[in-house]
């Protein structure tokens, strides 16, 4: 066995460490929904039945969104996406390269035909399953520390982290170190969980199936919106910045069905 920095070699088989952490946070989601469904008096093996799927369908889901949407360092204005050029790109998923956006919609497709084909309901089991998602999200983001790919401004900050000259874009290529964004969210989205797991226990008995859903769709896009502010390689499409302009139509669209159902009679 030999280790280098982006992964493991065990004879002809290599592990590299993005998706082993990726993997990592998936099944330590699984462990706290599962939990959760024992806490609620269901049925916890729903969640190891539905885990595969759910990962599969996040992964295809995030993937193509990555694709769709490549940083600029990836495709400057002007240039063809690179994944259409060399097709064969797409599927090398262990270079990086996922998008938070595609993977929620394809996890969330993925749990609507599981519940339906199991005739289960689709908005406890998300209910149960958001919160395991941030957490997840917290540690899969540990993987872009090991790519050097997600990262903000330059920074002199104690905790600011360096950044090899080859993983630097842009303007930002004369600085060697910058703002830690994986880590930041990691945090975040660690007491974002925190969170939705306190108001589900606190306020159990007024809750309506799918609050604590819609409590994700705020907390986390959320925290992206904000962190796109320091972040040096955002998504574009054309001028617009891509993922913070979603982010933002995901929470209003999240407040205001939060608030119409809250006020809906019953």
């Amino acid at each position: 066995m030999s280790i280098d920095n982006l992964g493991i070699h065990l004879g002809p088989l290599y592990m590299r460490f993005y998706g082993i952490i990726i993997i990592t946070g998936a099944l330590t989601g699984g462990y706290l929904a599962s939990y959760e469904a024992k806490r609620l008096n269901l049925n916890s093996s729903f969640v190891w039945d539905l885990l595969t799927w759910l990962l599969l369908g996040g992964i295809i889901g995030a993937r193509l969104y990555h694709v769709i949407t490549p940083s600029p360092s990836m495709m400057p204005a002007g240039t063809p996406n690179p994944y259409f050029q060399d097709p064969i790109r797409i599927f090398q998923i262990w270079r990086g390269g996922l998008g938070i956006p595609g993977g929620l919609l394809g996890g969330a497709l993925t749990l609507w035909f599981y519940t339906k084909i199991q005739k289960q309901s689709f908005p406890v089991w998300a209910d149960i399953i958001m919160p395991a998602v941030l957490l997840g999200q917290a540690i899969g983001r540990w993987g872009n520390y090991i790519n050097q790919e997600l990262y903000g401004l330059p920074t002199n900050l104690p905790w600011s982290i360096y950044i090899s000259p080859e993983n630097r874009t842009g303007k930002y290529r004369e600085y060697s170190n910058f703002h830690p964004l994986f880590l930041y969210e990691s945090i975040l989205n660690t007491l974002g969980c925190i969170l939705l797991l306190w108001v589900h226990r606190k306020y159990q008995h007024k809750l309506v199936a799918g609050d604590i859903t819609f409590g994700y769709f705020i907390v986390y896009p959320s925290i992206r919106f904000i962190l796109e502010f320091i972040r040096v390689d955002s998504s574009k499409i054309g001028a617009i910045n891509a993922n913070q302009t979603l982010m933002a139509i995901i929470t209003l669209l999240s407040v205001i069905a939060l608030i119409t159902r809250k006020r809906s009679p019953r």
